[in-house]
């Protein structure tokens, strides 16, 4: 019991470290439907800050490994330990669909994951330390990372993955934040309504604003 009441408790802090990454993540992206300049110049930064590159994104590698090998490891325990399967059981009356297929939405989001960093995180780290080319810039002199952004969602095909992506990490995040937060004891009749609420709404606007932003670059390629 103690060991299971620990996985949750470290399935949850790696959940709400994840989940501090996804909004600072959708804000730096928000900024390039907002404004190129801006984008490409907190990028250029976060690209080449030493703390952020050496210390934070490390930190935030170990965590998401960290939390989707908790995760199946919980899920496996969990799976053990059910009683059997009466005909009459009926899991939909007890929880919900997200809270039930937390293992399937969790392993679209580390599939899409992986091609996220095939798009993204793969080349940037070759050109900044294989190339050792850390200035930022194109063959013209000037900031590369809008250009780059805006390239990987002119494929409609690309766009429909990262949309539907959204769509199970939205998913996720509804039992998720809320669960989060209720394995580190967060449970009181004043404060769980509302905690519920805002895991709601940061599961649907978040997700959203990734989608709107996908969607902007192909639309304005076009």
């Amino acid at each position: 019991m103690k060991t299971s009441l620990s996985r949750k408790y470290w399935m949850a802090v790696s959940g709400l470290f994840l989940i501090i990454f996804l909004t600072q993540h959708f804000t730096i992206n928000f900024l390039s439907v907002i404004s190129e300049e801006s984008f490409n110049s907190v990028s250029h930064f976060m690209g080449t800050n030493p703390i952020v590159q050496f210390l934070l994104q490390p930190v935030l590698l170990i965590g998401v490994v960290f939390h989707f090998i908790a995760g199946f490891m919980l899920e496996i325990k969990n799976r053990q330990s059910r009683p059997v399967k009466y005909a009459a059981y009926s899991p939909a009356a007890n929880s919900t669909w997200m809270s039930r297929n937390m293992i399937v939405t969790g392993i679209m989001i580390l599939l899409f994951l992986g091609l996220h960093f095939y798009d993204f995180w793969i080349p940037e780290m070759n050109v900044k330390y294989i190339q050792a080319d850390m200035s930022g810039l194109n063959e013209n002199g000037e900031f590369r990372y809008y250009d780059e952004l805006v390239h990987k969602f002119t494929d409609p095909i690309r766009v429909i993955i990262y949309c539907l992506s959204f769509v199970f990490l939205s998913l996720h995040l509804m039992h998720g934040f809320q669960s989060a937060f209720q394995s580190l004891g967060a449970r009181h009749p004043k404060y769980t309504p509302g905690i519920k609420k805002l895991g709601a709404a940061f599961a649907v606007l978040i997700p959203l604003g990734f989608i709107v932003i996908a969607l902007f670059h192909y639309l304005s390629s076009h």
